[in-house]
């Protein structure tokens, strides 16, 4: 454990509770990808399913459990409660088009060709593109609501942070998961576009607008 992997997990649970909080309190979804929950929800679904076989720390098992139970509870909130506010019309990512390589992938390259493993790089793989139907929502309405793009800055926050933190391992534990490090790095190129709206708008108090795909 280190800060930077403190804060990491800390910026990750804040973009989830600014995204539970925003749908809670206006009682709607409306600008929320319910595909890009799918798509966490399923990654951390595969990614901890050790939760019943390893203690690695309480630490560990009480953050999978909370990361679990709110997107869990997120997909109950868009697809549940509040599903008549859900824009399906402009959530249209076709999600094979991320779970197919995805797959692919993770059978190809994987630390150890079994189940467990499998599914743990799967999660890996799949977290690094899973925020695209979102990113692609905001593109094709042309605009993002603030708390929205809050949720989605401490989002990318938190992978920019696991980054250092697996710099700040390099150098202290000579510890290096290339599979992991690699996603994360896509994954955060994906956000880089967003983080310079976020500054130069909505931080200036604009409203963030994005143009629409061609």
């Amino acid at each position: 454990m280190n800060v930077f992997r403190i804060l990491g997990d800390v910026s990750h649970l804040l973009a989830m509770l600014i995204l539970m909080a925003k749908m809670w309190k206006t009682k709607s979804c409306a600008g929320i990808s319910g595909k890009s929950q799918l798509l966490f929800a399923l990654v951390f679904s595969t990614r901890y399913l050790d939760l019943f076989t390893i203690l690695i720390s309480i630490y560990n098992t009480v953050m999978k459990v909370i990361y679990l139970l709110c997107s869990y509870f997120t997909i109950y909130l868009i697809y549940g409660k509040f599903r008549n506010t859900y824009n399906s019309e402009n959530d249209t990512f076709r999600l094979e088009f991320l779970l197919i390589p995805v797959v692919g992938l993770s059978f190809l390259e994987n630390y150890e060709f079994a189940p467990m493993e499998i599914l743990w790089t799967f999660s890996i793989y799949l977290e690094s593109v899973a925020i695209l139907p979102q990113l692609f929502m905001i593109s094709k309405t042309g605009e993002a609501e603030t708390i929205t793009t809050h949720y989605l800055f401490f989002l990318g926050l938190y992978r920019a942070l696991y980054i250092a933190n697996w710099i700040w391992r390099y150098h202290t534990e000579n510890f290096y998961d290339q599979i992991a490090v690699v996603a994360g790095i896509v994954q955060t190129i994906f956000y880089c576009d967003f983080f310079y709206l976020y500054v130069t708008k909505v931080l200036k108090g604009k409203k963030l607008s994005l143009p629409m795909p061609v």
